[in-house]
């Protein structure tokens, strides 16, 4: 603000005493500035009387930076556990022949409200356990297409093989979750797969059991899988991030790893990525071996339908385990959310009057109730954030109207996640 001081105050205290006419200048000096002061103080509570907009002051109403791990259940509803599964059978042919589409509450096809959870599939290094049903002849088979698409995904570029507890495999089962379900990735610590053991042929090179036909064991056995970052909170990291390894084990009633000085390794996790990568080699193994008698079909131009021998085994699990227990899927998101806190203080001066229409009333803008001309009585129900070019960025509403007034202060705290 532009101030014009006149010099007569100077000039008639000229003095031949230097420290007294010193003296005189500072009096007049703090004088001068507690006049400003007053008038810049009378200027802001005019001003706050039909203020709009009011300043974020940084330090003191805002708080950046705020950094907060949310979890929630994995499936429709943020529930943390999958034991009802229906296929989807709008899936063409020759879709089913890459992967199998798994939904809870029903399936699409007669069920509007079926939520899409995951899909399964199988995967052949050479490409077999599969036909290739649109003629192609360049050895591109399903099985095998399913296979270096996931080794190009989660492999460094020089590895071509997924390697199990230090064993390569051609062979593998991938559950890959709904982007929109995991958000940023799964939680580690709270995946667990229990799988039923299936009735096909135990191990002695019969593949006639395709998916479609396979059945459960009828012996009630299952197996258990869970993570490991309960022993490597750290877990791994390559090409496809964050990786930790799949072993036998439950989460149910405190984390437990079955023999976790030696345990069974069933597979990968890759959190970031949603994918469990499991290995078949293991899942073919008898039940007594460790194994759930997956036998899957490997021969070349099979349609061996493994994809769907992981759904039979995973959608009958729930009803062979114990009451304290849940089969089927259990797992769940895990995301970092970043927060800024906005503090808004209305003052008991401010934000007393609204420029809303109805507020006045007549041509020359009276209050349209005259008893709030000294005892304004407003609510507030929104407020919003504008840039510095007063653009609307976004509004908060409150749960309830917030009655203000002269006797009345507000401090309303608005939290933006990122």
């Amino acid at each position: 603000m532009a101030r014009n001081v006149s010099n007569s105050s100077f000039n008639s205290i000229r003095s031949t005493n230097p420290t007294l006419a010193t003296t005189q200048v500072e009096q007049l000096a703090r004088q001068l500035a507690n006049q400003i002061i007053r008038e810049r103080e009378q200027a802001q509570a005019r001003q706050r009387l039909g203020r709009i907009y009011t300043p974020f002051d940084p330090t003191d109403d805002i708080l950046p930076n705020n950094v907060e791990t949310v979890t929630r259940g994995l499936f429709a509803g943020n529930t943390g556990s999958l034991t009802s599964m229906y296929l989807n059978s709008n899936l063409t042919a020759t879709q089913q022949t890459y992967f199998q589409d798994i939904y809870s509450t029903g399936d699409p096809a007669s069920n509007t409200n079926a939520e899409a959870e995951l899909s399964v599939a199988y995967g052949h290094f050479g490409g077999s356990g599969s036909v290739d049903l649109t003629g192609n002849l360049n050895n591109d088979s399903p099985t095998r297409a399913i296979y270096k698409q996931y080794a190009q995904i989660l492999l460094s570029p020089n590895d071509k093989k997924f390697t199990f507890n230090g064993s390569d495999s051609d062979s593998i089962y991938v559950l890959n979750f709904n982007r929109a379900r995991y958000r940023e990735k799964l939680d580690p610590g709270n995946f667990e797969l229990t799988l039923a053991q299936l009735s096909g042929s135990t191990g002695t090179g019969n593949h006639e059991h395709t998916g479609s036909d396979v059945q459960l064991s009828g012996l009630g056995n299952y197996v258990q899988i869970i993570d490991d970052s309960s022993l490597t909170s750290g877990g791994s990291i390559d090409e496809g991030g964050l990786v930790y390894n799949l072993v036998s084990g439950s989460i149910d009633n405190g984390t437990v790893i079955h023999s976790s000085a030696d345990p069974t390794y069933f597979g990968l996790l890759y959190p970031q990525h949603g994918i469990a990568i499991l290995n078949a080699d293991q899942l073919n193994k008898t039940y007594a071996n460790g194994g759930a008698n997956f036998d899957s079909v490997s021969g070349s131009l099979v349609q061996g339908e493994n994809a769907t021998k992981l759904f039979k085994s995973l959608s009958g699990s729930n009803v062979l385990t114990t009451a304290a227990q849940n089969g089927g899927i259990q797992a769940r998101s895990s995301e970092q959310v970043k927060s800024t806190y906005y503090f808004v203080r209305v003052k008991n001066a401010e934000y007393n009057y609204s420029n809303n229409p109805s507020f006045v009333t007549g041509t020359l803008g009276e209050l349209f109730f005259s008893t709030m001309i000294q005892d304004p009585q407003i609510y507030i129900t929104t407020v919003g954030l504008y840039n510095d070019r007063k653009e609307l960025l976004a509004t908060a509403k409150l749960s309830q109207p917030l009655l203000k007034n002269y006797t009345r202060e507000a401090l309303i705290k608005i939290k933006l996640d990122f």
